[in-house]
């Protein structure tokens, strides 16, 4: 979303007047759009660095100020860790959870590896995140997550007796999967959103093959659009759960584009957003309990 976008959104919302748009940068309104929780606790944020086999991951790190919680994984969409996935991470974390929000492209840059207002639109922007994003094999995606969940394993915020959460937009539908598949025995929750379409594919190594490798149950909120160009990709991952015996929720969103969830994309749809968020709560109260 450009700031252009961001302001004629808030204007047509009734949420913000011109003068105050002015204030405010993309990330400032991304937290306006956000809803707030009714009892929002106190967290402690910070930006860390995560030791991989790789190197050196810059993350972002948000939880509770006090007390041991469930450690949750949270895998950003294609442009990768910037302000709204920090605020993301930041409003589970005021739910209580510790989350790490990882920079997946840590190998190529430090995040934001594009500015704020990149495009979508634009072919050069698209073929940096697309080289970037291919090179995130089930091998390298296997030995982050392992790195990943030891480094929240290793905080005094993070309650080792609970097993752990993660999720993912757009690509990282099948990040979520690939992680759980990676550590079976911590991963106690998968979601993702408008993430169907990458998970399964004609190839033997298609992400879908790969639930069975765990036992954690999922949550997959899938855009309407996206039902509409592969109709049947929800039924492969639905009869993949069944086939090994794992519950799963999996709904397509009326009128949602793919992207729908995530504040700094022109086409957010608020009220469904929520309603995908409240399930993503709702899995992760039972699942990691």
């Amino acid at each position: 979303m450009t700031e252009q976008d961001a302001k004629q959104y808030l204007l047509n919302e009734g949420k913000i007047n011109r003068r105050g748009f002015n204030k405010l940068g993309v990330a400032a309104f991304i937290a306006a759009v956000l809803p707030k929780a009714a009892y929002a606790g106190a967290v402690t944020e910070t930006r860390v660095e995560v030791t991989t086999p790789d190197g050196i991951a810059d993350c972002y790190f948000v939880h509770p100020s006090s007390g041991k919680h469930p450690g949750v994984l949270l895998w950003p969409d294609i442009k990768g860790l910037r302000p709204v996935y920090e605020l993301i991470g930041k409003r589970l974390a005021e739910a209580g959870y510790s989350v790490l929000v990882v920079n997946p492209y840590y190998r190529d840059a430090k995040a934001p590896v594009v500015a704020p207002d990149a495009s979508f639109s634009d072919p050069e922007i698209m073929d940096t995140l697309r080289n970037m994003a291919w090179k995130l094999t089930e091998k390298v995606v296997s030995s982050d997550a392992k790195a990943y969940i030891n480094f929240l394993d290793g905080q005094p915020s993070v309650d080792v007796d609970r097993k752990i959460g993660t999720f993912g937009y757009c690509m990282a539908g099948e990040l979520v999967v690939l992680t759980a598949a990676a550590v079976p025995d911590r991963v106690g929750a998968v979601a993702s959103f408008h993430g169907s379409r990458s998970m399964v594919t004609d190839g033997a190594n298609s992400p879908h093959l790969l639930i069975s490798k765990s036992s954690a149950p999922g949550f997959h909120a899938v855009a309407e659009n996206d039902d509409q160009r592969s109709p049947e990709t929800k039924n492969i991952i639905k009869a993949a759960y069944d086939d090994a015996g794992i519950p799963v929720e999996i709904e397509v969103y009326e009128g949602t584009l793919h992207g729908w969830c995530t504040p700094d994309f022109h086409g957010y749809h608020e009220q469904q957003a929520e309603r995908a968020w409240a399930r993503l709560l709702h899995l992760f109260k039972g699942a990691l309990a």
